[in-house]
């Protein structure tokens, strides 16, 4: 195939990529994974695609400004390419008559070849206009995010809701855990700097968590198939360090797939410990499993709900229970934009509840001055320090216990009601809720 047929067909794919998302409600993963291009056309794939979402509502106002007349609904995809075209002219290096070349081209591949002609006056109208077109008429148009979105993280973070939105449009870094069962951090940096990654960095006061320089496929990492990294936002890596800090021998680690904090959890646990991993999703328990293979790690790993504990559990007190709860994602829309586009606001009330029934129902399973950390990769309040401060007032046996591992991560952190808040884009860290809770014997003061 011609570079050229090749150009086209990643960027008709990128088009269908995006029409499913936006018009058939598909996740971003599920339709990249069915996108028909080599292995070398992924990366630009993938950039297209996640660049079209992140910046939806501005691209969509421009092509209404560009277009006569609105495309019918079974022309979807069509817009969709428009919006892929529009993207290499106003956020990439692409050259502009490269980008409108494929992308007039990727109509006819898509069999809309009578719309090549209007998509090539299009994107060309818009390199002459693009000056002359109206600046944002809405907030939507302006941070590209949902208005109902945008009223919710303002009502929550009135002193840091347009910081987070931006942060939510930003491309993430490419964040590393290094398994210190297998090689010292130190060597492992070593390691990428002779692999040509000389740029990649340790976040202070992490002795695990490394930066990349620039983004690798995980199959180009140094040691990857040897399990001495895994791929894991910074962020995420302070659950296992936090719940792990003072110890714990018997471990659940509730809602595990796909296995990032169960095999930290591991790599940090004693060896004598031992770790149960529960996930109602049998299918994403195969990453789960796949992960502790490729880590050397051992683990219990069941196909439970975590909001029924009598039909799997054993009976034996938990001394650390790791609940990272099904949440909104709203603290990781930079790695998955398409979120913003499938999260309803009435979602919420209904993540609170699955997320409160997990809490009460996993709370008898620890033990008298065990430990309990709560985590989402939210940000909004109705998932985080609303569904905690009610448990603890339902439960006189339950208290916060506000120590953290370290003060790198304190610094790292906005405290909460109850609880910490990472926000997204601090140090190039994800958003990640925290909130430690530890079992007293009595109604004792909660601190």
């Amino acid at each position: 195939m011609s570079a050229g047929k090749a150009g086209a067909r990643v960027r008709a794919e990128a088009a269908k990529v995006v029409d499913a998302v936006v018009s058939n409600g598909r996740s971003l993963d599920v339709a990249l994974a069915a996108a028909q291009v080599s292995a070398a056309d992924r990366p630009l794939l993938k950039m297209l695609s996640y660049g079209v979402l992140r910046f939806h509502w501005r691209l969509r106002s421009q092509i209404a400004q560009l277009l006569e007349r609105p495309l019918k609904s079974r022309d979807s995809v069509v817009e969709a390419l428009i919006s892929v075209g529009l993207y290499q002219l106003t956020d990439t290096r692409i050259p502009d008559h490269a980008a409108v070349s494929v992308t007039v081209e990727a109509a006819r591949l898509l069999r809309r070849p009578k719309y090549a002609g209007l998509i090539n006056a299009v994107l060309r109208n818009f390199g002459r206009r693009k000056l002359g077109l109206r600046e944002p008429a809405n907030e939507e148009e302006r941070y590209n995010h949902p208005a109902w979105l945008i009223a919710q993280i303002r009502a929550d973070w009135p002193e840091h809701w347009r910081p987070i939105l931006e942060a939510n449009n930003e491309r993430a870094p490419m964040w590393l855990r290094v398994n210190r069962r297998r090689v010292a951090t130190k060597n492992y940096l070593q390691q990428l700097k002779e692999a040509g990654n000389e740029d990649s960095s340790l976040l202070p006061g992490f002795d695990q968590a490394v930066c990349l320089g620039r983004p690798e496929e995980v199959e180009a990492l140094p040691g990857f198939s040897e399990g001495f990294v895994s791929v894991q936002d910074a962020a995420a890596q302070i659950a296992a360090a936090w719940l792990l800090a003072d110890g714990g021998e018997h471990i659940l680690d509730a809602c595990a797939a796909p296995g990032g904090k169960t095999g930290h959890l591991l790599e940090l646990a004693r060896v004598d410990g031992a770790l149960t991993a529960i996930d109602q999703d049998e299918h994403r328990l195969e990453a789960v499993r796949e992960n502790l293979a490729r880590l050397g790690l051992g683990a219990t790993v069941l196909s439970a709900d975590a909001s029924n504990p009598q039909a799997w559990w054993d009976g034996q007190p938990f001394d650390r229970i790791l609940l990272d709860a099904p949440c909104s994602a709203s603290g990781v829309i930079r790695r998955h934009p398409d979120i913003k586009l499938l999260r309803r606001a009435d979602d919420l009330a209904q993540m609170a509840a699955v997320q409160a029934a997990m809490l009460a129902a996993l709370w008898p399973l620890l033990r008298p001055s065990g430990k309990l950390l709560y985590v989402t990769c939210s940000v909004l309040q109705q998932e985080n320090d609303a569904v905690v401060l009610e448990f603890l007032g339902q439960h006189e046996d339950a208290r916060e216990n506000r120590a953290l591992p370290n003060n790198n991560i304190r610094d790292l952190m906005v405290r909460k009601a109850c609880g910490f808040q990472v926000l997204p884009g601090t140090a190039g860290l994800d958003g990640f809720y925290f909130a430690c809770l530890e079992k007293t014997c009595g109604t004792q003061d909660k601190r």
